[in-house]
């Protein structure tokens, strides 16, 4: 295949180099992004209510992702028939946000600023956790973009109003996101055995908007049906936690829930939401590496993120 790496110079196998997402270029500077998709860690976890250690999801992630750099112009897929991310799809790592020890509002702060950053510059928002609080200040940053949708997939409702003061944790997200005047509504898929969330949050998110579903559920009708329960002409938000899978094959996060979803059942509604919608904005989070000495669990998010936006750049025209 003539244009990929192989053909001369380096051939900068996974294992060489700087683990930036993909191998994909560096940008420190974020009045500079020139690209269609940047990729913004965001290594915090003082939301955490248990185990912690998302903060090294990032650079996990990262190293995770070198796995599928190999030089290719673009991946072809033999079931699809198709060259995702071919060389069209211009893909940078912005590093991470600044996180200031014990300090919530200032380094969500610092996380908002690195997705306006991303949306200024008309790229897709891909950021990688750290604890699920981190996309409070993500939808935050969204703030006069539009109407957006979010499609979460999570084991837990994550919509805890107030607990003992706390309303920026890793139960708070989604609750902090039905609150935004432009965000429109919620479809949440995974939501599963005991949860963190009381039934009056069940209540109150689906007064709020939220369309809830568990993954027996989901199975039931399939990722085609899921996805088509977000209406028509949405602009879609996707929060993606890691224990929305199951353990079995995703043991690296601190509130693993059995009864997860498998990677083709995921796999399958992100090709069909991004076929059906704009996607807007991504985020990828709990992924605690400590807790998976295999890696695996960083792999499966590597390879979702990566075959999610060769879904999207797909469905925009890059082939």
């Amino acid at each position: 295949m003539a244009g990929h790496g192989y053909d001369g110079g380096r051939l900068d196998l996974p294992f060489v180099g700087i683990s930036t997402f993909g191998k994909r270029p560096y940008v420190a500077d974020w009045q500079a992004i020139d690209a269609d998709v940047a990729i913004l860690g965001a290594p915090f976890d003082f939301g955490t209510q248990w185990r912690p250690g998302a903060r090294f999801g990032p650079r996990a992630v990262r190293e995770a992702s070198t796995l599928f750099s190999f030089g290719h112009a673009g991946a072809y897929d033999h079931e699809d028939d198709v060259t995702y991310l071919p060389g069209s799809v211009r893909i940078v790592d912005i590093g991470d946000a600044d996180i200031v020890h014990t300090d919530t509002d200032t380094s969500h702060a610092n996380i908002a600023t690195g997705v306006r950053a991303i949306l200024a510059a008309g790229a897709l928002p891909v950021v990688i956790g750290g604890d699920h609080s981190i996309n409070i200040p993500c939808i935050e940053a969204f703030e006069g973009q539009g109407d957006i949708h979010i499609l979460q997939i999570d084991a837990h409702l994550d919509f805890v109003d107030i607990r003992h003061g706390v309303t920026r944790g890793h139960g708070n997200p989604m609750r902090r996101a039905a609150e935004k005047p432009y965000v429109t509504g919620l479809t949440q898929v995974g939501i599963r055995n005991v949860s963190s969330t009381a039934r009056d949050g069940y209540e109150a998110a689906r007064a709020m908007g939220a369309d809830i579903l568990s993954v027996r559920q989901a199975r039931q009708i399939g990722p085609q049906a899921v996805i088509a329960r977000i209406p028509a002409g949405a602009r879609v938000y996707v929060t993606v936690d890691i224990d929305g899978f199951c353990p079995s094959i995703a043991p690296g996060t601190g509130t693993p829930s059995h009864g997860g979803f498998l990677y083709y059942e995921v796999l399958e509604m992100m090709q069909a939401l991004a076929r059906r919608h704009d996607v807007v904005g991504i985020d990828l989070v709990e992924v605690a590496p400590d807790y998976d000495p295999s890696g695996s669990t960083q792999i499966l998010a590597a390879q979702l993120l990566l075959n999610m936006l060769g879904f999207i750049f797909h469905a925009r025209g890059h082939q």
